[in-house]
């Protein structure tokens, strides 16, 4: 990254974190000790109206995994973010985010108390105003979802490495909400969540 960093925040493991980027500057992830998975969604920051499609952005670049090059629209089938820069190559946009309604009907009700993807968006996602119908199918950053030849989907050990990035270009202004996985019953985050770092830069600095 060449990039100067305006704003740079350590996003602990299980936790949320949201922002504005601005039209033009640069969202950078990092992974900071490998094998864990960033659920993410994004919003026109003037109209959360307009928000993240995964069925616009899949129909429009012909695959069901994200990389360099990858434009994610909107449900106005308008650009939000495109991703500049990957060092893993393949990111997961049909797994969803975990839930307690999800986490008991895949691995028992003994996992009801378990924090989830969705708590964690719901809760950010009110500083703003947004609430559960605003939740829409997300984006799984680092996360490895293979699609098997009958159609199955697996979720098993993730492609990335301590210190491994992705770089997103701002084409409006978009509000990022994150939740940094928390899921320890399926290999996604290793069985083990840990942080991940969150890089904001300024527009016209590469």
């Amino acid at each position: 990254m060449s990039d100067t960093a305006t704003v740079k925040s350590v996003v602990p493991a299980r936790s949320a974190w949201s922002a504005t980027v601005r039209t033009g500057e640069t969202l950078t992830l990092t992974d900071l000790h490998g094998n864990q998975a960033v659920d993410f969604l994004a919003y026109d920051a003037h109209d959360t109206a307009v928000r993240y499609s995964a069925p616009d952005t899949i129909h429009a670049q012909g695959n069901i995994f994200l990389t360099t090059g990858s434009v994610l629209l909107s449900n106005e089938h308008t650009p939000l973010m495109t991703v500049v820069a990957d060092d893993v190559g393949r990111h997961d946009t049909v797994g969803g985010a975990c839930s307690k309604e999800s986490n008991t009907l895949r691995y028992g009700h003994h996992t009801w108390s378990q924090h989830a993807c969705v708590e964690n968006f719901l809760a950010e996602g009110s500083k703003y105003g947004l609430g559960k119908r605003d939740l829409v199918s997300n984006i799984n950053w680092y996360m490895n979802v293979p699609v098997e030849k009958d159609g199955t989907l697996g979720i098993v050990d993730g492609l990335s490495a301590p210190g491994l990035q992705l770089t997103l270009r701002a084409e409006r202004d978009v509000l990022v909400l994150v939740s940094n996985c928390p899921q320890i019953n399926n290999p996604c985050n290793g069985f083990e969540p840990t942080a991940v770092e969150m890089t904001i830069s300024e527009a016209g600095t590469r």
